[in-house]
């Protein structure tokens, strides 16, 4: 399986509902690195996975319609504890729905699988595996 990776990130706030939370329930803030991996088993025609270019700006188009944000005060996640692996399955399937939309071009077709990892810090991050 070939497989590139980009990287952006993410600066968010919010608050957690939940004693295994401690001091997270409180309104606190979060910078997370965004890694997304696109796997495939074959190289396309011109010999990548897909288009590193794309890949990377519609990553950048997904994390910013997240990014400054609050997150409780979001429609979206009403009533939702936003942990690091549910926003990694959030960023994952936008990135999906782009894929299949054609916004990374007709060579993402082939493409097999995307991982999208949010790392916490250098020592921990949570990650969403999906196929396409």
């Amino acid at each position: 399986m070939f497989s590139i990776t980009v990287r952006d990130h993410i600066m968010i706030a919010h608050s957690f509902r939940g004693e295994v939370f401690g001091p997270a329930q409180r309104l606190h803030g979060a910078t997370f690195l965004v890694d997304a991996t696109f796997r495939r088993e074959q190289l396309d025609d011109d010999n990548i996975v897909v288009d590193i270019g794309l890949a990377t700006q519609e990553l950048g188009a997904v994390v910013s319609e997240l990014n400054y944000r609050n997150l409780d005060n979001e429609p979206d996640f009403a009533g939702i504890n936003t942990s690091t692996e549910f926003l990694a399955k959030v960023i994952a399937d936008r990135l999906a729905d782009r894929i299949e939309k054609g916004a990374l071009g007709e060579g993402a077709k082939g493409l097999a699988g995307l991982t999208v990892s949010l790392h916490e810090s250098h020592v921990a991050w949570a990650s969403y595996e999906r196929a396409l």
